[in-house]
């Protein structure tokens, strides 16, 4: 199964409802998308969507699904989240969320499938594991701390507690000359390693470095690693160098062992790592937890058991 089953291409929606009973439009829209899915009529779903959707939806996404998880045999409509109807869908061979965003105009302006959240997942508050930072040198932290002002990740459930490391030379500044390309920037092709001991658990390495200043939405965490520590914690790490990434899923890596080198791919701006840790692997129903580094130099200072935050300068001890 593939681990992610996801697009996003929502627009602005005026008429949905704030309530939690399934509105007529919603019912509707949601019965044609089944149908139609069901009779593998994937180009009478495209025509439903808005033209933004059909800008970013693949042709091949519903055949893919298709052969991943078979027919749906049920949908059940559960409630309204950020202008999506939400729906517990029961395929053949799997049960996923399938939200559905919707226009004035009937159109499908949202698509969002992924894994079916339950209260089973496992609850964790912070990590048991010992971590070191996962770079040499000074880095400095852009976004991080529990707050929307010190963070703007707190509002994603499973980035709430993630950090965004920059480089920054002795102007303040993140780029040499005038941040127009890549290797401008100080934190570009930085080497990027395991905090500690783990398994490789996925990769992601094919996605291109952007432009400064230009975003890719539709792969939003860009080149990727995933590893998971012997306490069932899932270290998150984006937007790696395009083909930099040098582990492999299954992998067993030592602490301070090299991951890939820092790029600029994925929903980025400019060259930087973000990293967090979840409580299971798929991104989609994970819930993020709060990362405590052992021990590290904070602007010059020892700290402890320690979660850094915002315009703080960081490096190991």
């Amino acid at each position: 199964m593939k681990k992610l089953l996801l697009l996003f291409g929502l627009i602005l929606i005026t008429h949905i409802s704030i309530g939690q009973m399934e509105t007529e439009i919603s019912k509707k829209v949601a019965d044609q998308f089944g149908k139609y899915y069901n009779q593998n009529a994937y180009d009478s779903i495209f025509n439903m969507c808005s033209n933004e959707m059909q800008n970013v939806l693949p042709k091949d996404f519903l055949s893919n699904l298709k052969k991943d998880a078979g027919n749906i045999k049920e949908r059940k409509f559960e409630k309204y989240e950020n202008a999506y109807a939400c729906y517990k869908t029961k395929f053949e061979r799997a049960i996923f969320t399938v939200n559905l965003a919707i226009d004035d105009n009937e159109k499908i302006a949202g698509l969002f499938v992924g894994a079916y959240k339950t209260d089973s997942l496992p609850k964790l508050t912070r990590n048991k594991t010992s971590l070191i930072l996962p770079f040499r040198g000074v880095w400095d932290i852009t976004w991080g701390g529990d707050t929307k002002a010190l963070n703007y990740h707190v509002e994603n459930e499973a980035q709430k507690n993630a950090f965004d490391f920059v480089v920054k030379g002795n102007n303040g500044n993140t780029f040499k000359t005038d941040g127009r390309n890549n290797e401008d920037y100080y934190a570009f092709r930085k080497d990027i390693s395991a905090p500690c001991d783990g398994v490789i658990v996925l990769t992601v390495d094919g996605v291109k470095d952007n432009i400064p200043g230009v975003f890719n939405p539709i792969f939003l965490t860009g080149n990727s690693v995933i590893l998971k520590t012997e306490n069932n914690e899932y270290l998150f790490f984006a937007h790696f160098k395009q083909h930099s990434i040098v582990v492999k899923e299954g992998q067993f890596v030592k602490q301070g062992q090299l991951l890939g080198l820092c790029g600029n791919s994925g929903n980025s701006s400019e060259p930087h790592l973000h990293f967090h840790i979840q409580n299971v692997e798929d991104m989609n129903v994970a819930t993020g937890v709060k990362c405590y580094f052992s021990k590290i130099l904070v602007n010059g200072q020892i700290k402890t058991d320690y979660s850094p935050i915002q315009n703080e300068k960081v490096n190991n001890f």
